[in-house]
């Protein structure tokens, strides 16, 4: 589908409204689920390995409710990328950890925002680039006359999108350096030169080392964030906390460990609203069984 033809189709599936969005995400997700295919396989993969002591019935009810998340956000997004931005902020309904940003200001010091691919990380986006002069690492997308579409609805906050390559990155070190804010989805599959095995759930997993670096190299803060969905389509609540001591760390194992119990602590909140489809375990350490 050609980047017109997308944007077209998000402008009119901004027209549904928060609830009916939803519901016709959940719907999908449903249908998806019963129909299988790779992202069903994947999901009951992941949730095998992450929660092994989960009997083969509690495996396929949280991997459909799952999958209907994932339906949700996904429905989510036109609505994210087409509404007005003071009218996306108003769906937050709550804010767990704004003492946090009052403790460590921006401008005094580098903030590093880490958003897992868990509720709408879009939302989560947005609420920190309004207050926040933010850059954001993204990857190019694939389809022709998409990017330029991308980047306008994700910076019309304010935020500044910043390409995976050696210039981005280099970006991204003189804005903490400066007292800037910076956000990064920590749990993506990094290339090989990028990332370390760090446990994940317990499991041996290729983690970007980059998040580490920065934090190592600028001073800056890393918090944990992500915009948990609320029942009944009444909105979400923005969760903001501290990531875990040892990500200070200059060992780089315990640092990336730390990275990633960081992460699984916000997915312990709302289990179902991570991306489980998601192919976290793709490379496997050596002497490990694959997941996949």
């Amino acid at each position: 589908m050609s980047g017109t033809l997308i944007k077209l189709a998000f402008r009119l599936l901004s027209l549904l409204g928060l609830r009916n969005a939803q519901r016709l995400g959940r719907m999908l997700g449903g249908v998806a689920w019963k129909l299988g295919g790779r992202s069903v396989e994947t999901t009951r993969k992941n949730l095998r390995a992450c929660y092994p002591d989960l009997n083969k019935q509690e495996i396929e009810t949280l991997g459909r409710k799952s999958l209907q998340e994932t339906g949700a956000t996904a429905l989510e997004i036109p609505l994210m990328w087409e509404w007005p931005v003071e009218r996306c902020l108003g769906l937050i309904r709550e804010i767990e950890g704004e003492e946090l940003l009052e403790k460590y200001k921006a401008g005094q010091q580098g903030l590093l925002l880490l958003a897992p691919h868990l509720g709408n990380w879009e939302l989560a986006g947005l609420f920190f680039a309004s207050r926040y002069k933010m850059a954001a690492l993204y990857s190019p997308p694939n389809q022709p006359g998409f990017e330029e579409y991308m980047k306008a609805v994700r910076s019309r906050s304010g935020s500044e999108l910043v390409a995976t390559d050696r210039r981005g990155i280099m970006r991204l070190f003189s804005i903490l350096r400066e007292g800037g804010v910076v956000g990064i989805l920590p749990d993506q599959t990094p290339r090989r030169e990028g990332g370390e095995f760090a446990p994940f759930f317990g499991i041996p997993t290729i983690t970007m080392t980059l998040a580490s670096k920065l934090v190592h190299k600028t001073g800056a803060r890393p918090l944990v964030t992500y915009a948990q969905r609320l029942p009944d389509a009444r909105g979400f609540k923005i969760v903001i906390r501290d990531a875990e001591p040892g990500m200070a760390s200059k060992d780089m194992t315990e640092s990336l460990t730390a990275l990633n119990r960081s992460v699984e602590k916000c997915i312990a909140d709302v289990p179902a609203q991570y991306q489980w489809e998601y192919k976290r375990f793709r490379r496997t350490a050596p002497g490990e069984k694959p997941v996949y």
